[in-house]
């Protein structure tokens, strides 16, 4: 059970600092020619973050906030995957003239799937509610 103990404000802090980061690095990928799932990949704050995940994740353990570090992993992972996938998939496609289409494509839908959970998660700790495993 995720939400047996109260997690320490230390800890809350730490998450929020994460989702900070995470929102600098979407931020980032808005306001200049780098893409949101480009920026949220390889910007120091994203890189940041998720060591911070790695290295307080144990903090959170048995606590809502269990979820949060999970969820915030699995976001940079997953996106991450993702993105190595369309790069092979865009590079093949490219042969036949549909490579652009499954790039712009692409970062658009990760951008926007990023962003989601980055705001979705924000939104949960503020309440401080956990997220689906």
């Amino acid at each position: 059970m995720l939400q047996a103990y109260e997690p320490s404000s230390g800890t809350v802090t730490v998450t929020h600092i994460v989702y900070a980061l995470h929102t600098t690095s979407i931020l980032v990928g808005l306001t200049t020619g780098a893409s949101i799932a480009g920026a949220f990949i390889f910007s120091w704050p994203s890189i940041l973050a998720v060591i911070l995940n790695y290295v307080f994740r144990g903090d959170a353990e048995g606590t809502y906030v269990e979820s949060h570090f999970a969820w915030q992993i699995r976001t940079f992972w997953m996106a991450t995957l993702w993105l190595v996938l369309m790069f092979i998939i865009g590079t093949v496609l490219m042969f036949i003239g549909l490579g652009i289409f499954v790039f712009v494509i692409g970062f658009l839908v990760l951008g926007v799937w990023v962003a989601y959970r980055i705001i979705y998660g924000w939104l949960k700790l503020g309440r401080h509610e956990g997220l689906p495993l």
